[in-house]
């Protein structure tokens, strides 16, 4: 079971708001996932984001690999600045 860091897509057509979630990379994009652990809304200017930093680290820890979109937006927060 490889898990991965990655965004859920939520609401409607057009409006869009992201969960980022750890799940099994077999698991379908929004269906099923192992926890909740931050938020992303691109509609807001500056785009909001909310992250449960200590959970995100337990993760990445235990060997989760965030995507591509997810490695960026915790760049973009300081996340892995914070780290070192």
């Amino acid at each position: 079971m490889s898990v991965k860091i990655r965004l859920a897509r939520h609401g409607t057509k057009k409006k869009p708001f992201y969960r980022i979630v750890a799940a099994d990379s077999e698991f379908p994009r929004d269906g099923r996932f192992l926890e909740i652990i931050g938020t992303y809304n691109p509609l807001i200017d500056p785009a909001e984001v909310f992250l449960k930093q200590e959970r995100i680290k337990y993760w990445i820890d235990k060997g989760a690999i965030p995507t591509t979109t997810v490695k960026n937006l915790l760049k973009k927060e300081g996340f892995f600045a914070k780290l070192t």
